[in-house]
């Protein structure tokens, strides 16, 4: 059976990998003695607004739930968008024609590029970056370009490292700050660094925000913040993080008018939108429980200074993070000559606790594992634990 050279280029994805990886412990001898702790994904277990299921149960009960639902349904959502960016940002957004309905931003992501991308173009893609933005560009046609983030460098695009020429070739360019996998917040001003690359050449700027909400310090960067996104920048927020919707798939993107038209285009062909009654409550935990992922940062932040302080005390040096949800891990000492996905591997054989290998974001995420802190202290204090004593026993 023929299979398409883009498909082959993609290769097998991180999640995918990970979760055979558990899949094999979770058969194993091991499983009975140490039950599978998995913090490889950013699934937050931290529970959405009751609001927002307060709505959707009401809702299943109106017939039009259970219908299909095309653009023109999705208006009262994209309304509540508007009125929310109006209160989050202080920025006005015409909900007919600057807002779209997604079936989670890692749709509109790996959408995006077949909307503004023909085959052979340039597209840049940070190094490390979350699998989607590479892939929608690999599955267009399109040359991903990585730029290669560092830690000495605070995890910031630097942009000076492409070429004038290089810099004129692009055509798309996608970030995401506050940054998965590195737990970074990031700048503003990095946003509007990248929105003025993209104006010089001619290109669009997408950024990927789901995280808005869960900087642990200071204010997360925004594309909307950025003088002159309606030319050619698109955003995508997502109630998956934040508002702990992470199964409801439920997110949307706001940008300038004509990527919103072509993205809807792609959408037209590839799916229709989720049921009114999904609908619903988010319209109710954008309206009723704006607050609620202010409200989860205390925990995150206690999670994230126990993991801190248990894995140092296991001689494992862990950065502090600035984004909730993750902490972006250095492999320690007696790991490091396995590389990262081996190094995964034999964590999980030997401690039960599931992590993501770091080159599963790319080539420059070589040498770390990224932490989900999505179980209670309970939890994490006995992953920490089981870590700890691998940690002491490995001998290579």
């Amino acid at each position: 059976m023929p299979i398409s050279e883009r498909l082959q280029q993609l290769g097998s994805g991180v999640f995918a990998r990970v979760d055979d990886s558990k899949r094999r412990y979770l058969g194993s001898a091991a499983a009975a003695q140490r039950p599978l702790i998995d913090l490889s994904l950013g699934s937050p277990d931290l529970p959405p607004p009751p609001v927002a299921l307060e709505a959707m149960a009401a809702a299943l009960q109106q017939p039009a739930s259970s219908s299909y639902c095309l653009h023109a349904a999705t208006a009262p959502l994209r309304e509540a968008v508007a009125a929310w960016v109006q209160r989050r940002f202080a920025i006005t957004v015409d909900p007919q024609r600057e807002v779209l309905l997604l079936v989670g931003s890692q749709e509109g992501t790996a959408h995006l590029p077949l909307a503004v991308l023909n085959p052979g173009e340039q597209a840049l893609v940070l190094d490390p970056c979350y699998p989607s933005h590479r892939g929608g560009v690999v599955l267009a046609g399109g040359m991903a370009r990585p730029l290669a983030l560092r830690a000495e460098e605070g995890w910031r695009p630097v942009f000076e490292r492409l070429s004038p020429e290089e810099q004129r070739q692009l055509r798309l360019l996608v970030l995401g700050y506050p940054h998965n996998p590195t737990a970074t917040t990031g700048a503003q001003d990095w946003i509007d660094e990248a929105l003025a690359l993209a104006g010089r050449s001619g290109a669009v700027l997408a950024h990927d925000n789901p995280y808005v909400d869960l900087a642990l310090e200071g204010e997360a960067p925004a594309l909307l913040r950025s003088p002159g996104w309606r030319s050619n920048g698109i955003e995508f927020f997502s109630f998956s993080k934040g508002w702990g919707l992470a199964g409801f798939r439920l997110a949307f993107a706001v940008g300038a008018s004509h990527l919103i038209e072509a993205l809807a285009k792609v959408k037209g062909v590839v799916d229709f939108n989720q049921s009114l009654a999904l609908q619903a409550g988010a319209i109710a935990a954008l309206e009723q429980a704006m607050d609620w992922p202010a409200q989860l940062l205390e925990q995150y932040r206690q999670r994230h200074d126990l993991m801190q302080r248990c894995l140092q005390s296991s001689g494992w040096q862990v950065p502090s993070s600035s984004m909730a949800l993750y902490q972006w891990l250095p492999l320690p000492e007696p790991l490091q000559s396995l590389g990262s996905e081996a190094a995964a591997r034999w964590l999980l054989q030997r401690s039960g606790v599931a992590l993501t290998p770091g080159v599963g974001f790319g080539a420059a995420g070589e040498g770390w594992l990224r932490l989900a802190l999505v179980s209670g202290a309970d939890t994490l204090q006995k992953a920490s634990d089981r870590l700890g004593l691998a940690l002491r026993e490995a001998q290579f």
